[in-house]
């Protein structure tokens, strides 16, 4: 059976590790003029996005191309899928294409983990509900370890909404894999019931935990839940959980920012800090192209995922 990426804790260590260290191999190929390697010529990957992310669809599509797979973009707005056909039936029309990657994204938690049923070709999941998202949490880890070299013992600080954080959960599982030592930070209206059973610390004062940090990691406030008043205010939730200028200073020096993306300037973070030095937000969105890349390569280009994945 064809191995997949659903989960960033079905990796092991050395699975992480070996995705890691190929992106550093691959990122070389993005310094080249001509940025494309034979590796995947005949193989056919899919776009299956059911929720707009024209950032992670584009990095996909990229990262295949470069590889010189065949890319079939699949949006379900205006599609059949919109009509009432069903994930199955789509599946089904997937594999009489002959796809050999399936990325995808869905609304739905679980809706990788289903595909992998009925789907011969390997699933690669790119957010599926508040659940997961793994390769985005595969970049960060990659992105920090060019900065700070191993994560083993690195104190890693994620802030903000992390009950509708599919970033967080995969960040949470593969920094802990990786030897990282994870706190949450969040209002307790924003941490999920299930968090206990994380592998990670939790604490609701930012401030107290900044000096001991080498990664914070800002989550945008997703404005769209929050009529739900999960805070009092957006002022009152910048004061309490926004990383500007005063909070960066709070840093040690070697300390970096970073955010998935799309960000709120201005409310999880201030503009100046998203633009400062210590920032890598724009060194995330090259580097998962390159993650992607390793991803697709290792489940397509013959070499195996040694440990646990599936």
């Amino acid at each position: 059976m064809k191995r997949h990426l659903i989960s960033a804790g079905d990796l092991s260590r050395d699975d992480a590790l070996l995705i890691l260290d190929t992106a550093e191999e691959l990122a070389q190929v993005s310094q080249r003029s001509i940025k494309k390697l034979p590796t995947l010529r005949g193989r056919t990957v899919v776009n299956l996005f059911f929720e707009d992310s024209t950032r992670t669809r584009i990095s996909f599509e990229a990262a295949a191309k470069r590889l010189s797979a065949d890319v079939i973009n699949f949006s379900a707005k205006g599609s059949s899928v919109s009509k009432g056909e069903s994930l199955k039936d789509t599946a089904l029309t997937l594999q009489a294409m002959g796809a050999d990657a399936v990325v995808i994204r869905h609304s739905a938690s679980g809706a990788p983990h289903r595909l992998a049923e009925w789907v011969d070709g390997s699933i690669v999941n790119a957010g599926d509900g508040t659940h997961e998202h793994p390769t985005q949490a595969l970049l960060d880890a990659f992105s920090m370890r060019r900065r700070l070299g191993p994560l083993d013992g690195r104190r890693v600080t994620i802030v903000g909404d992390v009950l509708h954080s599919r970033v967080a959960r995969s960040n949470v599982l593969l920094l802990a894999t990786l030897g990282a030592q994870v706190t949450l930070v969040a209002p307790p209206t924003l941490l999920p019931v299930s968090v206990g059973s994380w592998p990670c610390e939790i604490s609701y004062d930012l401030d107290g935990v900044l000096p001991k940090s080498d990664v914070v990691m800002m989550l945008r406030v997703q404005r769209e839940r929050m009529n739900a008043a999960f805070f009092p205010s957006a002022r009152e939730y910048s004061r309490r959980y926004g990383l500007d200028r005063d909070r960066l200073g709070r840093m040690p020096d070697h300390a970096v920012v970073m955010h998935p993306g799309p960000m709120n300037r201005g409310m999880e973070i201030a503009a100046e800090v998203a633009d400062s030095p210590r920032s890598t937000i724009v060194e995330q969105v090259t580097n998962g192209v390159t993650i992607r890349m390793a991803v697709l390569y290792l489940l397509l280009g013959g070499a195996e995922l040694e440990g646990g994945a599936q």
